[in-house]
């Protein structure tokens, strides 16, 4: 049968900290990849833990038991979506029929009772001796390997291996291998992040199930489409263009945005009209996750034009027996193999991280790799299926949380424009001129950071100097001025209401990115500049939380803008706000009744009124708002004092 010529995939699921990723919210993303329409014996599933937690492997463990009902429960009704969390949570999870509402109470209650297993072992913080004879995997956590996350050796369990006569769900069929790994971590190897575990999961899989097809999920993002693979695979696949596409990436979408999408989590403009038209360049950005991929391109191959006689490449030249190249191996023998493949000291000497695999040295590895992808000859796909969305994940439901995430992806994408992947280096004569801009436009976004401060700042300080910084209204140079800014922002609101923003949800949005480039984007430029120089040391990760207070989650829901720290981001956001009030406010106060003024500083009078507009959420957390979520005191005295002293060294 055609279900037979199918090409063996590899599903790999990245988690770095069981505290904020908590473990239930990982094993529900692996769940709903076991869960896909596609051949068991074809599916095998990587869950890579930098943080090595006993306590994600119990969970992992406790899943492989649940996924013996689960996944036959999802088969047999078509549910969807396929994650429990996402399912038991929608409001139509109740089906017709005694049979099956008791069948559904009966699920619910195996996921319930393995959730708060899973959630009792995390508030102890370790597994306790009864528990570790569940599965030898939990040796690896004696006390004579003294596991830490920073310093621990190469740990591969195969959960379950799908080879196995007795690896069965309750109604008798196999279920898909699943494999956790820990690669080897120790204080004196640099791990390289995010790109070093990808790495490390592409050599532990090529020992064992060695998929032609490689699909790559952050663990707060699941699978939202129980046939994304086979949706994914008409494109490698396709007779005319087939051969040449390296990876097919999906947009990053969320299941928890607000209806006005209060922190600008999902950019539908960008989504649907900037990276489609990336897609349409056959350069379509990888971004990390939610992404198919060839495995020989990932692993460095370049495109070559040579095909067999249908067309396509022969997906089935490296796996015979759909199991990889290891299929004659037992799962002790796999594991030992793929724990040497894992180990600190194995790239050492070799391609990896430069020319195979993803590439090191940069915060944002999915990106730089993308562009080396497509350098060496391979097209990429951008695919926003008219159906539901193919995966859904976690967007961050705070400010901080939000503007933290930013600062990391504007500071690696500023970095490799600084380096010699800039695509308009690296990428000429490789790339087309459009797709080499269109990276351009997400690699510059630190460089914005500093002329959108020269409006927030220059021009209410102007304002209450009386120094005009444009044309007068009456002059006919104010036309081009006033039609740019029209234009633009004309464009932009229609071009958001046609992509399914509301009035509202635009608005956030230009709030939004004003706050990035006025704080966030201020640090990556200013980090980046100073490890180019040698004055700081290379980037960290930063991880943020998946998890939050009901109180946040509260506010969050109510589109409530959530503060409630002191940090220097928030006291830049503040300063830039309260200069911008003192503008307006002094400015109406000195030129409201002279004559000719408000002419004269009309451009002005127009910005700060905007920018106080958007800032309206700060002020209201300044002065009025009295929960956990508004901006302490001494956040509005610094605020008040900075910009009262900008104030008063302008006059000078």
């Amino acid at each position: 049968t055609h279900e037979e010529e199918l090409p063996a995939v590899d599903v790999f699921v990245c988690t770095a900290d069981p505290v904020i990723e908590p473990p239930t919210l990982v094993v529900n993303t692996v769940l709903s990849v076991m869960s896909y329409n596609y051949p068991t014996r074809k599916l095998a599933v990587y869950l890579s833990d930098d943080g090595c937690s006993e306590l994600t492997f119990y969970a992992l463990h406790q899943a492989s038991q649940f996924a013996k009902h689960w996944i036959p429960f999802c088969k047999r009704r078509n549910i969807e979506p396929r994650s429990p969390d996402a399912y038991f949570d929608k409001p139509t999870a109740r089906p017709s029929g005694q049979d099956l509402l008791e069948l559904c109470f009966y699920v619910k209650k195996l996921y319930e009772e393995m959730k708060s297993r899973i959630e009792t072992m995390a508030e102890k913080g370790s597994v306790p001796p009864e528990t570790r004879s569940q599965h030898k995997g939990f040796l690896q956590w004696g006390r004579h390997n003294n596991v830490t996350k920073r310093n621990h050796q190469s740990i591969v369990e195969i959960v379950i291996d799908g080879r196995e006569e007795d690896a069965v769900d309750e109604d008798g069929d196999r279920l898909p291998t699943l494999v956790y790994v820990a690669r080897e971590k120790r204080p004196q190897f640099h791990h390289n992040f995010k790109a070093g575990a990808m790495n490390a999961l592409i050599r532990a899989s090529s020992e064992m199930s060695n998929g032609a097809v490689i699909l790559n999920l952050d663990c707060d993002m699941f699978s939202n489409d129980p046939d994304a693979i086979r949706d994914a695979l008409c494109f490698f696949l396709d007779e005319q263009s087939g051969h040449r596409i390296a990876f097919v990436q999906h947009p990053q979408q969320y299941f928890n945005v607000t209806k006005n999408d209060l922190y600008g989590n999902s950019p539908l403009q960008t989504d649907k009209v900037e990276l489609a038209g990336m897609g349409g360049y056959g350069a379509a950005l990888y971004i990390g996750t939610g992404c198919f991929h060839r495995r020989e391109a990932l692993c460095g191959n370049k495109y070559s034009s040579k095909v067999d006689g249908q067309g396509s490449i022969n997906w089935k030249s490296n796996d015979v027996n759909g199991r990889g190249r290891s299929s004659q191996k037992t799962a002790k023998e796999m594991e030992e193999a793929s724990k040497v493949l894992v180990s600190c000291s194995y790239e050492e000497g070799t391609r990896w991280g430069k020319e195979m695999g993803l590439v090191y040295g940069c915060p944002v590895e999915d990106v730089v790799t993308g562009m080396k992808i497509q350098c060496n000859g391979w097209k990429s796909i951008y695919y926003r299926p008219q159906k539901e969305a193919a995966f859904l994940g976690v967007a961050p439901n705070t400010l901080e949380i939000s503007l933290i995430q930013h600062k990391r992806w504007a500071e690696g994408l500023f970095q490799i424009f600084l380096s010699s992947y800039c695509p308009l280096v690296y990428g000429h004569k490789r790339l087309p001129l459009g797709a080499q801009l269109g990276y351009c436009t997400y690699l510059l976004w630190a460089a914005t950071a500093f002329p959108t401060l020269c409006y927030l700042v220059l021009a209410p300080l102007c304002l209450l100097q009386g120094i005009p910084l444009f044309p007068q209204v009456s002059s006919p140079w104010f036309i081009p001025f006033a039609y740019v800014y029209g234009a633009r922002t004309i464009y932009s609101l229609v071009e958001g209401l046609m992509c399914g923003y509301t009035v509202k949800g635009w608005w956030n949005l230009q709030r939004v990115v004003l706050l990035r480039r006025s704080s966030s984007y201020v640090f990556s430029f200013v980090d980046t500049v100073a490890k180019q120089l040698g004055l700081s040391k290379a980037s960290g990760f930063a991880v943020t939380a998946k998890v939050v207070t009901e109180d946040v989650r509260r506010r969050y829901e109510e589109e409530v803008m959530e503060f409630g720290s002191s940090s220097t981001t928030f006291i830049i956001v503040a300063t830039v706000a309260m200069v911008n009030l003192f503008g307006l406010v002094g400015g109406i106060g000195k030129w409201w009744w002279v004559d000719g003024g408000m002419s004269l500083m009309g451009l002005q009078f127009g910005l700060c009124s905007v920018v106080v507009g958007l800032n309206l959420p700060v002020y209201v957390a300044l002065f009025f708002r009295r929960d956990d979520g508004c901006l302490p005191v001494d956040v509005m005295f610094k605020a008040v004092g900075l910009a009262s002293l900008a104030a008063c060294l302008m006059a000078i």
